[in-house]
């Protein structure tokens, strides 16, 4: 079973200044049009070449997340994470649509 985290987790994570990784498995260009605050893009068809180069703490605390609950790329890039032995990962199943209806706030590169 794959581990979760909820976004109320996450806000609070963040307000707290918690050292944890955030990971968009979403393409480039909806990373760039917003995304949580300090994620990293990784695209889940990428995890397994970049992760050991960008997650050089397999026990670091991660949180994986796409698009929506609808979104697969998060599940296909915790399964990844889950197989290379990165053991303190999450998933943010309803994703960013979720986190943006709560009116919290993103970064964007655009």
């Amino acid at each position: 079973m794959t581990p979760t985290i909820t976004r109320e987790q996450i806000k609070k994570n963040l307000d707290s200044n918690v050292t944890m990784t955030l990971i968009e498995a979403l393409p480039k260009k909806y990373f760039e049009s917003g995304h949580l605050p300090g994620a990293l893009n990784i695209p889940h068809d990428e995890i397994r070449q970049k992760a050991s180069e960008m997650l050089a703490d397999t026990n670091a605390f991660i949180v994986v997340y796409c698009a929506s609950a609808e979104c697969q790329n998060s599940k296909i890039a915790m399964n990844t994470l889950q197989q290379m032995g990165y053991n303190n990962a999450y998933e943010y199943v309803e994703g960013k649509n979720h986190w943006l209806e709560a009116g919290f706030p993103v970064d964007s590169t655009a």
